[in-house]
């Protein structure tokens, strides 16, 4: 980790302050969970556990009475539509989940990569300011690769409602289904780094649109890439290695009945393995998203050589950043954060969110060579 008494860019730190490979961004990302269990943890466990019990409960009544005594395949056929329904409901959820976490969880990222202390809840000063462009944020960057998906499915939908021929519609299923899925990646990979930028950078949602472009612009395969792997290693823990321990317990517990008082303990059992389950991910994939926005600061922008040269550490630099706005820090209304906490905190958080605040273009000139390494 960086010292704040100067830099260090030890390669054995966990969160290394110079460009990062895969590897060392996934190692990141729970080194800063472990660091800071209770922000990420319990933010993630909150947010689980609202969204498992909803799901839990929808799914119970969705299928029907007769389901608590008997379920038929015919039964399952017909509530296959409902399922399938709650099911994308809940995976946009927890999309959405892991956006908003990835911002709450960068100024901690943040922090430990320029190597400043993280005192208890200056995350969430951090972060604070930016709560509602926050989930502004993570909204757009949710719906617009969703809309971006649908939009070549309608024909299908219009040409099934329609009872056209069966061919046309095979026809319009083939070519708008993968169409709608490689622009709905495509899409998110474009964007979703606007999110961390939204808090960083205290820029509006359309700015920290356009910031997440320019960003992502030549590195769209490392990013896709790494979030991909991301998402395997979230799928295989989410939905089995950490879910196993309930699984034994339901089958031991409640066996294979179909009453309703096994049905109710198994699903009660089911819920509480799914929420405990996510709130370990959820914080991983987020985590990730955060790591890979100041990776691409640094490759793209030199972020970590500019804050080099304008300082011995990172802490000298956010203390120069306070001071110059410190008549803005110490003598307005946002002196304190109604915390009790003292005007000095404020000028720390100024400090250090001035840290990420994009320079001038031209502030850091790499070499042709050097620069093209970096990228």
């Amino acid at each position: 980790m960086p010292r704040p008494d100067g830099w260090d860019d030890d390669a054995d730190a966990d969160v290394p302050f110079r460009p990062m490979s895969i590897s060392e961004m996934l190692d990141g990302s729970i080194a800063g969970i472990r660091r800071r269990p209770r922000t990420a943890l319990g933010v993630a466990l909150a947010f689980s556990a609202v969204t498992q019990v909803a799901s839990s409960v929808a799914a119970y009544f969705f299928i029907g009475n007769e389901a608590r005594d008997e379920v038929t395949p015919g039964l399952l056929l017909r509530s296959f539509g409902a399922q399938m329904t709650l099911a994308v409901m809940g995976l946009v959820l927890s999309a959405y989940g892991i956006l908003v976490l990835s911002g709450l969880l960068a100024p901690i990222l943040g922090r430990e990569l320029v190597g400043l202390p993280i005192a208890p809840r200056q995350a969430w000063r951090d972060a604070r300011p930016r709560l509602g462009r926050l989930a502004g944020t993570a909204a757009v960057v949710l719906l617009v690769p969703l809309a971006a998906m649908v939009a070549p499915i309608i024909p299908f939908i219009l040409l099934v409602a329609s009872n056209a021929h069966p061919a046309l519609g095979a026809l319009a299923a083939v070519v708008g289904f993968p169409v709608g899925i490689a622009l709905m990646v495509w899409s998110y990979i474009l964007l979703v780094l606007a999110v961390p930028a939204v808090v960083l950078e205290r820029a509006t949602v359309g700015g920290a649109l356009r910031r997440a472009r320019a960003l992502s612009k030549g590195r769209w395969f490392r990013t896709c890439g790494t979030l991909l792997l991301a998402i395997l290693i979230t799928v295989f823990m989410g939905f089995f290695a950490l879910r196993i321990p309930f699984l034994v317990i339901q089958l031991i517990f409640f066996g294979l009945g179909s009453d309703g008082g096994s049905t109710v303990g198994a699903l009660a059992v089911d819920t509480a393995g799914r929420i405990i389950s996510w709130a370990v991910v959820l914080p991983f994939d987020a985590g990730v998203i955060a790591l890979l926005y100041m990776d691409r600061r640094m490759r793209r922008e030199g972020l970590d050589l500019d804050l080099r040269t304008r300082g011995r550490s990172a802490a000298a630099v956010a203390a120069a950043g306070s001071g110059r706005d410190g008549s803005d820090v110490s003598g307005g209304s946002d002196s304190s954060d109604g915390d009790g906490e003292g005007p000095t905190d404020g000028g720390d958080g100024e400090g250090f969110i001035d840290l990420w605040r994009p320079r001038p273009v031209g502030a850091w000139q790499g070499t042709g060579s050097e620069a093209g390494a970096r990228r």
